[in-house]
Formats: structure tokens, sequence, C-alpha cells
């Protein structure tokens, strides 16, 4: 055997036994008459000890060894004079009596510690070497973890787990497509699915009313520390059920997760919110509600006093930030600066300090005191707060409180990562209208059903139609989102003519479902659950990299086996693909 025991899983009670070790030397530490080494592997480290009197072998194998070569070791477990309790085997070392070198090694670019010196670019070139931290360790077993433990859940739920095709139609609606051309039947494309919707729709048609799969989706879209072309979905539908059957099966999915990967207890019912009420006080649909600071809209108390930036604006709104009357000129300058970004989108930001030594604002030259304190009241706040304002557009106006908000929260400690609000959202606007092509988008997809009180006003007024859908947030992270399916032929008829499809283009681009419906489809609705965002929050990250064991980079490459890449003349000539660049071609 290469091993007898792991480098975690010694203690005390091995004292006195000959134990065999193989792994990687993480450092070396040369004190003359001893050399202490410490050897890793994915369990843990073990402390080895080299002492003056070994062999001349054991000495000159000793002086060769270096940072993650891979080695054997054969030695006596003993307790250590002093203890190191940052790790499990900390109570003991092993007195080398053999080590054999299995495989060298170069001198790594980057320390290979939980601290490493190695940039972001650097680390994904070398994701292997990457892999070999502690942080990026844990975070894959926590991964695993939570896809166990899902797994677990819905089993015990009665769900099937049921693989769908990966070479699947390219249709209109979403993200862009990847595309994959085919060299049996040139001039035609295959498309790798954005998520398996249309399968699990017509495994419910077939009778299998549980469904569930983790599945890899893809999508060619701009990248953020949130997303990834390739990516993981905890995929689920279900048969014969309304939303609140779909909401209290996943809420118990959330509660099995929370309690068995992070040993929290939720009890009762998480809350619920509407699309309406999250945008009005939030200015986004994935509210962080572990802290409060709701926006408060303040459009009609504020205009007509000659202030043009107020008396301008389409929209007028503010949070209170408790306790925060004390901020300074300086900082206030630089939240100003911070709103005025490009991300951000204000034209300025205006205050009102309620100190102790009374209101100061930076509109106090338009408004009276008692104006000024009126303003106050409404927004519920108090001696010692601060109240910031922002005025525009009212889309971007909200969406600058809603940063402003998370920034305020985040500068004042509110957003503590080891603290977990979920939170369900719900009756989200069924369709999207775009001024720039004239049309209706659906918000979600094109197979999610009408709110049953809206079904009167569905064809004649779509602006207003609520979606059966709903969003499970948690911390400000939308962690996923599903709806009730259409599974009336007629419904779904008049869905595809709202969102501008002739008869002729919706049987092009699913007709495979329409028919299937003509067969007896029950009533149905599901769930996708990002698998990777919802790893990031667990481990109380802003990025899903570090839980994907080969991510792309923001550019959508692979830094480490060099992909995209050019593919070879020959390669195209048998897709039937000129290149029109190509000068091969």
């Amino acid at each position: 055997m290469y091993r007898t025991h792991t480098c975690g899983e010694l203690r005390l009670e091995n004292n006195d036994n000959t134990v065999t070790l193989a792994g990687w030397i993480q450092r070396i530490r040369n004190l003359g008459g001893m050399t202490f080494i410490d050897l890793r592997d994915r369990y843990g480290i073990t402390q080895l000890v080299v002492n003056e009197h070994v062999s001349d072998e054991l000495k000159t194998i000793v002086k060769k060894l270096g940072r993650e070569f891979v080695v054997q070791v054969q030695g006596l477990v003993v307790k250590r004079q002093s203890p190191n309790n940052k790790i499990l085997t900390g109570e003991i070392e092993i007195v080398v009596e053999k080590i054999k070198i299995i495989n060298a090694s170069e001198l790594p670019p980057f320390t290979i510690e939980d601290e490493s010196d190695g940039g972001d670019e650097l680390r994904m070139k070398y994701r292997y070497l990457d892999l070999r931290r502690n942080p990026l360790l844990k975070a894959l077993e926590l991964r695993h973890r939570l896809a166990h433990e899902t797994r677990r859940y819905l089993n015990s739920q009665s769900f099937l787990e049921i693989e769908t095709p990966y070479l699947i139609k390219s249709t209109p609606e979403g993200a862009r497509d990847f595309i994959v051309p085919s060299r049996m039947n040139q001039g035609q494309f295959y498309a790798l699915p954005q998520s398996p919707q249309t399968f699990k729709q017509l495994l419910m048609v077939a009778g299998y009313d549980r469904y569930f799969q983790i599945v890899r989706c893809f999508r060619d879209e701009d990248l953020r520390a949130d997303r990834q072309p390739e990516f993981t979905q905890i995929d689920c539908e279900m048969a014969f059920v309304e939303r609140e059957d779909v909401l209290q099966t996943f809420e118990g999915l959330a509660k099995h997760l929370f309690k068995n990967v992070l040993d929290i207890d939720f009890t009762g019912q998480f809350p619920r919110m509407s699309y309406t009420d999250a945008m009005k006080y939030y200015g986004c649909d994935k509210p962080d509600i572990r802290f409060d600071m709701r926006i408060c809209e303040l459009t009609e108390n504020v205009k007509g006093k000659n202030f043009v930036m107020f008396d301008s604006a389409e929209y007028i709104g503010g949070i209170c930030a408790e306790g925060c009357a004390e901020y300074t000129r300086k900082q206030l300058d630089e939240l100003n600066e911070w709103v005025k970004r490009p991300q951000i989108g204000a034209k300025g930001l205006a205050y009102i300090k309620l100190g102790t030594d009374g209101i100061k604002s930076s509109i106090d030259k338009f408004y009276t005191p008692d104006e000024l304190q009126a303003i106050a009241d409404k927004m519920g706040a108090r001696q010692g707060d601060l109240i910031l304002v922002l005025a525009g557009n009212k889309k971007i106006t909200l969406g600058g409180l809603c940063e402003l908000r998370l920034e305020m929260g985040k500068r004042l400690g509110y957003r503590n990562n080891t603290k977990f609000a979920p939170l369900w959202v719900v009756d989200f606007p069924l369709f999207e209208y775009d001024d720039e092509t004239k049309r209706f988008y659906a918000m979600h997809h094109p197979f999610t059903s009408p709110h049953v009180d809206d079904l009167a006003i569905f064809e004649s007024n779509p602006a207003e139609v609520r979606a059966n859908a709903y969003d499970f947030v948690l911390n400000g992270v939308e962690i996923g989102g599903g709806s009730i399916r259409i599974h009336d032929a007629q419904v779904q008829k008049t869905m595809f003519k709202i969102l501008g499809f002739t008869d002729e283009d919706a049987q092009i681009q699913f007709g495979f479902l329409m028919n299937a419906f003509k067969f007896g489809a029950p009533p149905h609705g599901g769930i996708a659950f990002g698998l990777d965002r919802w790893c990031a929050v667990f481990g109380g990250s802003d990025s899903i990299r570090d839980y994907i064991a080969f991510p792309k980079n923001n550019s959508g490459r692979d830094m480490m086996i060099d992909s995209p890449a050019a593919i070879k003349q020959e390669q195209l000539d048998e897709l039937g693909i000129r290149l029109i660049d190509n000068p091969k071609a």
C-alpha cells in the first residue's frame, strides 16, 4: 500500500504506531540538527521530523526534497512537544525512518498555501495547483455536500433523477445559445441547452410526475462574478401541483440544506414578497433582507420648491442609515462621487443629517427645518440618523438606491455572511416590453403560465398580466426561479401570439411540445436552482468561480487549456464550414 493513513487522520491514540503516509511536501524547515517537513494531502497536514541520527542515505534524500515533491514516508507516531492547535494532527508528529521520492516537482509559480501570492490569472493558468490549496478544497467539499444532500432530500420526496440531452435545438427568447455544427447534417446545428426546460415538461406529459437533475447548462452571455458560460442547475419539475405545492416542497429542500450542510435550523414559513413591493422598497427583484433600510418614495413630498434636481425628476427616493448623522463632509463627498459612477448613474446625492444639534442638509436652501423634519418623519428617521436621497429617471434612480442601500449595509456591517435571510419573490410581470423592437418578451420564458386572476386580461392587456412565477432569493442573490407552466394548448397559442410568433414560427420552434400537449398534459410547474450560486452564498463568497473546479475567466477563456482555440481547416471542411477571414478558405 502507498499509505496506511491519510495526512489528516493520525491522533494521540496512534502514538507508537509505525505508519506509512503519502502526499505533497508543503514546507521544509531545516534547523541544523533536525529537519521538519509538512506533508499534505486532501485530508490535512502531518508534521514529519528527520533527526540528526538518521542514515546518510536518508540525509541525502532529504537534501533533494523541495516544495510539492510527491513522497512516501514511513515512520513512528510520537507526541509533539509543542502541539499545533491550528491543524487536526497537531498533537502528533512522525519520526521519519524511510522516505521515497515518488515524483519530483519544479518550483511552483505561486505559494500553495491558504493565502497565496499568485494573482487570479496565474492561479487559473495553473488551476490544478490552485486546487491543492485549502480554500478551494473546502469550496469543492461544500459543493459535494450540497449536491449529495440535494439528492438525498429529493429522493426522499419521490423525485426521479433523469438525464436529458445536451445536443438540442436552438430556440429564441433567452440568452444566446452555444451552437454546435453537425458533421452528418451539414449546414444544420445543435445548440447546448440553456436549461432542460422543454424536456422536463415533456417528462410531465409522459407521467413522470417528480423529476430532477443536477445538470450542466450553457449560456453565451457576458460574465460577472455570479455567471459562467457553463454552470450547474438543480433542475426540478412536478405534475399535478399548484404554486403553493412547489414552494412548500422546495422550501423543504432549502431547510434540509441549511440543516445538513450548515447546521442551521429554520422554523416557520419563509417570507413572501411581491415583485411590486420588492421594486418599490428595495429597487430590485432580489432584495437582501438581512437588514431593513427600505427605500421610501419622496416624489410628492419634495417637488415644487424650486430645487431643479428634484423638480425635473420623474422619481425621488431615499434611504435612512441609522446612526450615521455624524458622517463627515469628506465621507458624504465620497458617497456623492460613488453614486455618480457609471455603474450607478445618479446625478448626485442629497442628504439630511438628524444630529444632536438639529437638522442639517445639503438642500436646506430650498427646504425649511419643518419641511426637512416632515421628510424625516415619513422615513421613520430619528435623531442620529442620516437620510440619503437620489432623484432622476425612475428605473435608474431605483437601481441606484438599491446599490446605495447595499453599499451602506456593507459599510455598517449589516451584510454578515454568516447570517442568512431566505425569501420568495412572487407575482412577477409575465411580459417585458422593448421600446426598440416594439414587442413583448417573456420575462421568464414562453411556457410560464399567467396568474389565474389575470387570465381575463391576458390578450387584451398583456402589460398588466402577472406571471405565476417565483424566485428563491438568499442574501440578495437569486438562487433559483421557476413557475407554474402553461398546460393548455389554447393558452400557449395565445402566449406565442403576444410574443409575435406566427403559427408557423411556433410550430417550427416548439411544435414537438405543442403536439405533446394534445395527448393529455397534466398541470405542472417547477423550479431550477443555481448550484454554483448556492455554494457561493453558503461559503460566504461573492464569486461562484472558486466553487467550480475548472472555471472560465471574465472573458470566457479557460486559461489552463487555452480555450477557446482555432481548429484545423480539415475539421472545418468536415463540418462544411468556411471562415470568411480565413485565407485558406
